[in-house]
C-alpha cells in the first residue's frame, strides 16, 4: 500500500509566529521563505554579504528574494556575528534552516553541514526559540560520506538540544535531476548509470518542499519527528526520467549506458594521487558522492528487510519531475542548479 499523498494546505492552520531563516538564498529557502511569508509570519533572513543573484540579494528578473521578509546581513559561521547581527537582542519562536555546505567536502561539511547550524541552534535557544525546523536530506538513513555524518551530528544535537525538532529528510530535487535537459536538446544521448535502473526516487519540487517545510511550524504532528519526504509517486529511475525527456521532445529515446566501475577506478587514481595533492582529494571526495547517487536510491530504506521501499517514503505536494521538464522546455520555467550540477 503506497504512502498518502499530502496535499499543499491540508496541514492545520498555524498562528503567527515570528521565524529566523538561514540558508534561505538557495532555491529551496527562496521558496520556503515564500511560504511562511504567505502564511502572514514574520521572517528574517540572515543571509551573508553578497548573497543573492550577483550579489545583489534579487534573483536574475530583478525582483527581490525575500519580498514581505526582512533582511539581516552577517556571518553564519560566527557566534557572535548570529547574535549581533541576526538575532539583534530579539525574541523568536522558530529557527528554520535550509543551509547545506556547498560541495559535500568534509571541511566544508563540517564547517556548514555541522558547526554553523550548531551556532545558530545555540544562538536560537538564547533568543528563546522552542521550534527547530531542519532541512536535512534522506541520503543520511545510509551515511557513507564526510557531509552525511555531518548532517546527522546536528541532527543528533538538535534532538538533544531540548528544543521541538521537526527534521525534514528530503527525496531528490528537480534541479538535480534536470542536467541532462540541454545535452539531449542538442541531440545527445541521456547519459544513465549501468542500465539506468539501478536507482530510483520521488523528487519534490522547491514549491512543494517549501510548503511541508512551512507547514512544520502549526502541524504538530510533525513536532518531535524525522520526516522523510517526497513528491507524488511513482517513484522513477533514470530511465524513465531520460524516456519521459525524449518524449516531451518528440525524439526517440537513445541513451549512453556509464559503468560504475568508471567511477570507482576515478576515486581510486584521485585518492592515491590525492594523499599527496590536497586538490586532488577533495575531487576524490566529489566523485564519491557522484557514485553514492548513481548507485543508491532516494527512497526510504528498509534496514530489516535491506532494500529501498518506495511504498512507505511519504509524498506531499503535486507537481512532478516530469512538469517541470515541460515547464523548462516550454521556457515558463529555468534550472538554476548552482552547485548541483552533475553531468
Amino acid at each position: 500500500m503506497g504512502a498518502t499523498p499530502e496535499a499543499p494546505g491540508d496541514q492545520p492552520a498555524s498562528p503567527t509566529q515570528s521565524v529566523f531563516v538561514i540558508g534561505a538564498t538557495g532555491t529551496i529557502g527562496r521558496a520556503t521563505v515564500r511560504a511562511l511569508v504567505q502564511r502572514g509570519h514574520r521572517v528574517v533572513c540572515f543571509v551573508r554579504p553578497h548573497a543573492g543573484g550577483g550579489g545583489t540579494r534579487v534573483a536574475d528578473d530583478g525582483t527581490p528574494l525575500f519580498s514581505g521578509a526582512l533582511v539581516r546581513v552577517g556571518d553564519v559561521t560566527s557566534p557572535q556575528s548570529l547574535a549581533r547581527d541576526g538575532f539583534c537582542g530579539e525574541r523568536f519562536d522558530v529557527l528554520l534552516s535550509c543551509l547545506a555546505s556547498r560541495t559535500g567536502a568534509p571541511q566544508d561539511a563540517m564547517a556548514i553541514d555541522y558547526q554553523a547550524q550548531l551556532n545558530a541552534l545555540h544562538a536560537a535557544q538564547q533568543a528563546g526559540v522552542t521550534h527547530m525546523v531542519l532541512l536535512s536530506a534522506l541520503c543520511v538513513q545510509k551515511p557513507l560520506l564526510a557531509f552525511q555524518h555531518a548532517k546527522l551530528r546536528l541532527e543528533q544535537a538538535l534532538m538533544a538540544s531540548g528544543l521541538t525538532y521537526s527534521i525534514v529528510r528530503p527525496t531528490a530535487f528537480f534541479k538535480s535531476l534536470s542536467g541532462q535537459l540541454e545535452r539531449v536538446k542538442k541531440g545527445k544521448p541521456f547519459l544513465v548509470f549501468g542500465d539506468g535502473t539501478l536507482t530510483a526516487c520521488k523528487p519534490i519540487s522547491d514549491a512543494d518542499l517549501a510548503d511541508f517545510l512551512a507547514g512544520c511550524l502549526g502541524d504538530t504532528r510533525r513536532h518531535n519527528r524525522v520526516l522523510p519526504i517526497g513528491g507524488p509517486g511513482p517513484a522513477i529511475t533514470p530511465r524513465q526520467q531520460g524516456e519521459a525527456l525524449f518524449t516531451l521532445l518528440g525524439q526517440p529515446p537513445r541513451f549512453k549506458q556509464v559503468p560504475l566501475a568508471l567511477l570507482d577506478t576515478i576515486i581510486l587514481v584521485l585518492g592515491a594521487v590525492g594523499r599527496v595533492v590536497p586538490a586532488l582529494a577533495a575531487k576524490a571526495e566529489l566523485a564519491r558522492i557522484g557514485r553514492y547517487y548513481a548507485s543508491e536510491s532516494m527512497l526510504v530504506w528498509d534496514a530489516e528487510a535491506g532494500r529501498y521501499d518506495a511504498a512507505a517514503t511519504p509524498e506531499h505536494g503535486t507537481h512532478t519531475l516530469f512538469n517541470h521538464y515541460r515547464d523548462v522546455l516550454d521556457g515558463v520555467a529555468s534550472n538554476e542548479r548552482g552547485e548541483h550540477a552533475v553531468f
